[in-house]
Formats: structure tokens, sequence, C-alpha cells
């Protein structure tokens, strides 16, 4: 029988102010939010995010995509490709894109099914969407050959 590795994942789900932060469990099966980053830019979403990859010996990071409806990249896909980009070279681990369509929308249905108050959805909107973005590359990931996300679910 060979060992379990343990192979945390850190998922973000990048806004203009706030970043919504999601970590899973050591065996990569379930998403938990840890936290919001506030940051102004890029640069210093990148440099807490990578001081959160260190802290909690992440192996990969996700990083949600919020394309157009038709697949375009907008704006904000724009930044989050320019977060890719820099936690790749500077964060020395994998990072990979994930098409985040309709995320925070979800997340807002299921809170508000959940009766949270609309001052408490504020506060926790963001790293619900985390959670949602890691918990489906999670599901997909297991449900892959070879575990590695299927081709053509991310930009």
């Amino acid at each position: 029988m060979s060992p379990v590795t343990a192979m945390r994942i850190l998922a973000l789900d990048v806004g203009d102010r706030r970043t919504g932060v999601a970590l899973s469990d050591p065996l990569g099966l379930t998403a938990q939010g840890l936290c919001v980053i506030e940051a102004s830019g890029v640069r210093s979403l990148v440099e807490q995010a990578a001081a959160l990859i260190r802290e909690h010996e992440v192996s990969r990071v996700v990083v949600g995509v919020p394309l157009n409806m038709d697949g375009s990249a907008g704006e904000r896909a724009l930044k989050s490709r320019k977060v890719i980009e820099m936690l790749r070279s500077r964060a020395g681990v994998e990072v990979d894109p994930w098409d985040e369509r309709l995320t925070t929308l979800q997340a807002e249905r299921t809170l508000i099914e959940a009766d949270v108050s609309r001052r408490r959805r504020k506060e926790v909107i963001d790293k619900m969407s985390a959670v949602l973005i890691l918990q489906a590359y999670l599901d997909r990931t297991r449900a892959a050959p070879g575990g590695a996300p299927r081709p053509g679910l991310n930009p």
C-alpha cells in the first residue's frame, strides 16, 4: 500500500478590492473558507497569497477566471490572468485557472437559502465563492483519470 501524500490546494476568487480564499484539507477532498484578502493592487494580492501559500504548505493554487457568458475575457478575467502569471513566477507552485462563471451568484443564492442576513452575506460572499471554485476543482480532479482536471474546463 502506497503512502498518502498530503497536498493542500488554495483557491482564489479575485475581486476588485477583496479576494476570497479557500483551502483544501491535506487529502484534497474538501474545501473550507480561509480568509478574505483586502488588496488594492495585483502586486499586494500576490504577496499576501504567496505568504498564505508558504504558511499552509500549499502545492497548487486554483484561480477563478470570470469569463463572460460567451466565453470571452472581460476586465476581471484579465486581472485574474495577471494574478496567475505573477503567482507562477513568484510562489513556486502550480497555478491553474478555473472557469468560475456565476460562482458569486451561486454563493449568494446559497447564503440566502441559509437565511444569512444581508450584512453577513457581504462579509462572507467572497470566501464562499472561493470555496465553490475549489470544491468544483477538487470534484473534477478526483473524477478525472490520473487526477488532473479534464481539458476544456479551465480557461
